[in-house]
């Protein structure tokens, strides 16, 4: 695949807010301890796993981090906005020399139009997706909806509060005040889980502790 050709910024310089940025993910940054939310994208979150063209997972939240690094550099950087968002983070536009960071990490697959604010980087996206860039190598749910199902799945934690713990011992399930339940960490990744009924914890294969 061809490496993607730098958006070239057109805007006027202004003032804005100067300085060498700190990476947070693929759409925010720090600029002088100014939380800084590129305006106008969405990339993945840090923890985001996304699939590849052969079906694989990957790191797609890590990736995205890393090409923003790699396009600011150690740079000083220039972000032009105005407003913030309800997490106090200015919301702006970052150029690195005429390299206007937003527009290339759509350009470059790594981040999308975030259409429910703004429309402007579409074009970029749509040509991100023709080439099968980035993200669009593979499938991958947009960032708005993954942090959806999260907010989801967080809920659905604290109304089903039986642990489904995975250990030497095999599958065993923990109720609410029983011996070892506040010392029993849930881990998705190893395939623990949480139940909402006995029955459920039961069906799905887990056991009560023998020694409860």
């Amino acid at each position: 695949m061809a490496p993607s050709r730098p958006v070239v910024a057109h805007e006027e310089s202004g003032n804005g807010l100067v300085g060498p940025a700190r990476i947070i993910d693929g759409d925010t940054l720090d600029i002088k301890g100014t939380r800084v939310r590129l305006v106008g994208i969405d990339a993945p979150e840090r923890d985001q796993s996304c699939f590849a063209g052969d079906g694989s997972s990957y790191p797609c939240g890590a990736r995205a981090k890393s090409h923003l690094a790699a396009l600011a550099g150690p740079a000083t950087l220039r972000c032009e906005g105005t407003e913030q968002d309800i997490y106090h983070r200015l919301l702006a536009t970052c150029f690195a020399g005429e390299v206007n960071l937003n527009a290339e990490m759509v350009r470059a697959g790594w981040a999308v139009a975030f259409r429910r604010y703004s429309e402007r980087y579409l074009p970029e996206e749509r040509t991100a997706k023709a080439e099968g860039a980035g993200l669009w190598q593979g499938n991958f749910r947009m960032p708005w909806t993954w942090r959806q199902d999260q907010r989801t799945a967080s809920v659905v934690r604290r109304d089903c509060n039986i642990k489904g713990n995975i250990s030497k011992n095999g599958k065993i399930y923990h109720l609410p005040g029983s011996r070892w339940y506040d010392d029993t960490q849930i881990n998705e990744k190893r395939g623990e889980r949480w139940f909402c009924s006995e029955s459920d914890a039961l069906a799905a294969g887990w056991r009560s502790p023998q020694h409860d």
